[in-house]
């Protein structure tokens, strides 16, 4: 019966080294594929034009310069 006992020990490794291996081995997609539309929307607002200041318009008053004095 002691013989029986230490086959079993290496069957269940075997079993338990399986099931282990099946797990890290299973289909990881759904991460990758949130992860690429992601990526799309990020590239698309890059890509959309946005509104520029016109240059003829300054962001703050310059001075008027002093009239010359004759």
């Amino acid at each position: 019966m002691a013989v029986l006992a230490w086959l079993l020990i290496p069957l269940f490794a075997v079993v338990g080294a399986a099931i282990w291996g099946s797990w890290v081995q299973r289909s990881k997609t759904i991460g990758d594929v949130a992860e690429l539309a992601g990526y799309a929307r990020f590239r698309d607002a890059m890509e959309r034009s946005h509104p520029v200041a016109p240059d003829s318009v300054p962001l703050r008053p310059v001075p008027e310069p002093a009239p010359a004095e004759s």
